[in-house]
């Protein structure tokens, strides 16, 4: 195809505009979305809030990524993550306790006030979850622990967000390496029973 030249007559020549200063542009995803709740990420936050003898850096953080979020009422009562920020208003820690009792006033604030909305929820499929409820199992058995125990759900969940909430190999290869470290290392089952090894650094010093 030929191109062509179009000139138009010369005017006056205007000043050109100064060079805008660039913006700094951060793309925003689905899930950074304040309504677009995750509901496995619910969870994970909910199980290290009730864990016993959790750090406070660990429960700071877990408030931090819920004060992100403003879950449906439909998340707040199957999940009950409500009740959990709830007793967290009267933790000992006024740092703790302080961040807990903004989420509540604000998750509390906002269903009053637009419970109509529809919000955006991301769930797990049955064969996934049956996946992992196996795994938590073999968990319990290692740590020797009744089934369904708390512990269990909070390192399995810490391994399954360590894997991009995929169950691939290499949360295949996590758990393994866990349930074996659990079960054949007695210091090491030892000091993560007692709270003195954490979960987040249990389960980051076998991801595979």
């Amino acid at each position: 195809m030929e191109r062509f030249l179009v000139r138009s007559a010369r005017g006056p020549r205007s000043p050109r505009p100064a060079a805008a200063e660039p913006r700094s542009c951060r793309q925003v995803t689905l899930e950074s979305l304040k309504r677009v709740v995750v509901v496995e990420d619910i969870k994970r936050w909910k199980s290290i809030l009730e864990l016993p003898g959790q750090p406070k850096e660990n429960l700071m953080e877990a408030l931090e990524e819920l004060k992100k979020k403003i879950p449906s009422k439909e998340v707040l009562l199957s999940t009950k993550i409500g009740h959990t920020v709830n007793k967290m208003r009267k933790h000992s820690d006024p740092d703790v306790s302080g961040l807990a009792k903004d989420i509540y006033t604000e998750w509390r604030t906002f269903i009053r006030d637009h419970s109509n909305r529809p919000s955006i929820e991301v769930r797990s499929d049955p064969k996934s979850e049956a996946f992992r409820k196996n795994a938590r199992k073999l968990l319990c058995e290692a740590l020797d622990l009744e089934i369904d125990h708390p512990l269990a759900e909070n390192i399995e969940r810490e391994a399954f967000h360590l894997s991009s909430r995929l169950i691939n190999a290499p949360y295949r290869r996590t758990v393994r390496a866990l349930v074996f470290s659990l079960k054949h290392k007695p210091e090491i089952r030892a000091e993560v029973k007692a709270g003195t090894l954490t979960v987040p650094a249990f389960v980051q010093s076998h991801k595979k």
